[in-house]
């Protein structure tokens, strides 16, 4: 069995993001608001799925196991990205507003 690495095409919340990409806002062309509504997006879509597999598996229906602890854990590593994310634009958003004018 060949172990696949881990790219940003494999977690939805990071999809569209290139690990050369510079996080600055001079070469960023899309608005903040707009990429942090698509992390969400994809990251309800994970929720779904891995609520639809547990719920597969909860009503007897063939689903594999490790299909449904992979699915919840890919969720789990999505939420914890996202929710990084979200501390970080709080703690940008609380400095912002920490400047004198």
């Amino acid at each position: 069995m060949a172990i696949q690495p881990i790219n940003s095409n494999s977690i939805p919340v990071l999809r569209g993001i290139n690990s050369s990409q510079k996080l600055s806002a001079s070469t960023n062309t899309e608005p903040v608001g707009k990429t942090f509504e698509d992390m969400l997006s994809s990251l309800n879509q994970s929720q779904a799925n891995s609520d639809d597999l547990v719920q597969k598996l909860a009503q007897g229906e063939n689903v594999d196991l490790h299909t449904v602890m992979i699915g919840m854990e890919e969720n789990n590593v999505n939420f914890n990205v996202a929710l990084g994310i979200r501390d970080r634009l709080v703690e940008a958003y609380r400095e912002i507003m920490r400047m004198q004018v």
